[in-house]
C-alpha cells in the first residue's frame, strides 16, 4: 500500500487507502510539540530554532487557514501538552522551566528548580486525569546555542512529575541518560518514555521503555525496554484509544501494539520528531518532521483528552 508499510496484517485495518499524507506546511527549521486545541479549532507547534509557537488553522467554509504566529519569543519551547482544564502547558528550554498559559493568556511558571537547583531542559510533558504533570529533563537543550542557550546542567537527567496543586515535584523516574517523549496508555496505568541516550557518546542506548503507574498516580514501577525504534530512534510519540504506540522515527511513524510489536508504519520524506491525534474526531494524525508539518487520517482515534 502506497504510502504504508504494513509489517502485520492489523495494521491494514488502521490505514486508509484513500487518505494519504499530506503537506501543510514548510518552510521552518526543525519543529515540535504538535498539540491538538479543539476549542480553537487549530494545531500548535514549535519552530523550535526560530524560538516561536506555530499556530496552523484549516480553511473552512471560505474562512482562509494557514499559519500565522502565536507566541514570539517562545522561550525556545519544545513539548506542550493541555491539562485537564484545557490550558497550555510547555517546556522551556531558555528559561528551563513548565509554564502554563491561562485561558486569559496570563502565563505562570509552574517549576524551574528542584532539590534547589536549576532543572536542565524540560523537553516534554503529559497531563494526568488527576491533574498531575510529567515531564521529562535531558541535557539536550544546553548543549548549543541553536535550541537554546548553552549553559551548565545542574541536575542528572530524569523524569518529574509535577502537583500543580501542591507544588509539590519529584523523581518518578532518575535512571536515564536522555529522557525525551513520554506518553500514557489509554487508561494511564502505564507510561512510555523514550530514552534517546547519551548523544556526546558513539553508540548511545536509545529505545522505548514502559513503566507502571502506582494506584494513586504517584509512583512509577518498572521500566522494561518497550521497543528499540529502527532506523532512527523515537524522540516524540502519542497513544491511540485502544492503546497502539505512534513513534516517531526516521523513515516516518512507527505503529507499535500495546505489547511492542511492530505493526507498520506511516512512511515520510522526512525524519520525525513528534506527532499528535487531533481533528473534530481526533483521527487525524499530526507529524512534526524536520522543516515541515505533514497530517494523515487514520482508521484510529487518539486517546487522552480535551
Amino acid at each position: 500500500m502506497k504510502g504504508f508499510e504494513i509489517v502485520d496484517r492489523r495494521f491494514a485495518r488502521f490505514v486508509l487507502d484513500n487518505a494519504g499524507l499530506e503537506e501543510l506546511a514548510t518552510g521552518f527549521r526543525w519543529i515540535e510539540g504538535p498539540v491538538w486545541m479543539g476549542d480553537w479549532g487549530c494545531l500548535l507547534f514549535q519552530d523550535l530554532p526560530n524560538d516561536r509557537t506555530m499556530r496552523w488553522t484549516e480553511g473552512v467554509g471560505g474562512r482562509a487557514g494557514g499559519v500565522s504566529v502565536y507566541r514570539s519569543p517562545s522561550g525556545y519551547a519544545n513539548g506542550q501538552t493541555r491539562d485537564p482544564s484545557g490550558r497550555l502547558v510547555a517546556c522551556s528550554h531558555l528559561h528551563r522551566c513548565l509554564f502554563r498559559t491561562a485561558f486569559d493568556g496570563g502565563v505562570t511558571r509552574l517549576v524551574d528548580r528542584f532539590e534547589g537547583r536549576r532543572l536542565n531542559a524540560p523537553n516534554d510533558v503529559v497531563a494526568r486525569s488527576d491533574g498531575s504533570i510529567w515531564f521529562t529533563d535531558p541535557v539536550y537543550g544546553l548543549l548549543n546555542d541553536y535550541e537554546g542557550r548553552r549553559q551548565t546542567s545542574e541536575q542528572p537527567p530524569a523524569v518529574y512529575r509535577l502537583d500543580p496543586g501542591t507544588g509539590e515535584v519529584r523523581v518518578a523516574a532518575g535512571d536515564f541518560a536522555g529522557p525525551n517523549g513520554l506518553a500514557f496508555s489509554p487508561d494511564e496505568k502505564r507510561l512510555y518514555v523514550s530514552e534517546t541516550g547519551d548523544q556526546s557518546k558513539d553508540d548511545p542506548a536509545q529505545f522505548i521503555r514502559v513503566f507502571d503507574v502506582s494506584p494513586d498516580g504517584t509512583r512509577l514501577a518498572g521500566g522494561d525496554v518497550f521497543h528499540k525504534i529502527a532506523p532512527g530512534y523515537c524522540d516524540g510519540m502519542c497513544v491511540d484509544e485502544e492503546g497502539c504506540v505512534w513513534s516517531s522515527a526516521a523513515d516516518g511513524v512507527h505503529c507499535l501494539s500495546p505489547k511492542g510489536d511492530l505493526l507498520g508504519k506511516v512512511l515520510v520524506p522526512h525524519r520525525v520528531a513528534n506527532l499528535t491525534f487531533g481533528g473534530l474526531l481526533r483521527n487525524r494524525l499530526f507529524i512534526a518532521a524536520s522543516r515541515t508539518l505533514y497530517a494523515i487520517y487514520l482508521n484510529r482515534r487518539g486517546a487522552g483528552f480535551p
